[in-house]
């Protein structure tokens, strides 16, 4: 039975949201997701342009698959959406999302190789350095500058006061160690 499911579940290929909906619907417990903050030689982050979120642009990331380790499924999910090898090297945090009753687990990587290749979900992917990342969920932002902070890349306060009005963010204080 889960089987037929499963095949009927692709066979009607979904928009994303309308998935995302119905797993909501139907699940009682959480949804486990992945997200990868992915560094290239020149300690840019990796963002993908997703065709279903508002903005556009944010961390790569998805589900994982039954017995998938969670390492295993950003990596997959990333050369899945993208045709990119990277290796997932630290799991940094476990969050939820109270609104969705998504658990996510947050890895930082390396990026090894691949060539881009466009998907249903992502139409571009690209490297960014932090003073000139586009609009991305604030949530996420957080994220890559508590990453860089712990990886000794403190950022100028005019860089983040840029960053912040390109992505129509109120200026955050300073935070100090």
């Amino acid at each position: 039975m889960t089987a037929l499911l499963t095949k009927l579940w692709k066979a009607l290929s979904l928009p994303k949201a309308w998935q995302l909906s119905i797993m909501r619907i139907v699940q009682d417990q959480f949804l486990v997701g992945v997200t990868g903050i992915i560094f290239n030689d020149n300690n840019e982050i990796l963002l993908f342009r997703h065709t279903y979120r508002t903005p556009a642009w944010s961390l790569p990331g998805g589900y994982i698959k039954a017995r998938e380790h969670p390492k295993e499924g950003i990596e997959r999910e990333i050369e899945e959406e993208s045709g990119l090898i990277v290796s997932a090297d630290i799991r940094y945090k476990i969050r939820t999302d109270r609104d969705s009753a998504r658990l996510d687990i947050v890895y930082v990587g390396s990026f090894i190789g691949g060539e881009f290749r466009s998907s249903k979900e992502v139409t571009e992917a690209k490297f960014f350095p932090f003073g000139m990342l586009p609009a991305i969920r604030k949530d996420q932002l957080i994220l890559i500058e508590k990453v860089m902070q712990r990886r000794g890349e403190k950022q100028p306060r005019s860089v983040r006061l840029l960053h912040n009005k390109r992505a129509n963010l109120p200026p955050r204080p300073m935070i100090s160690n």
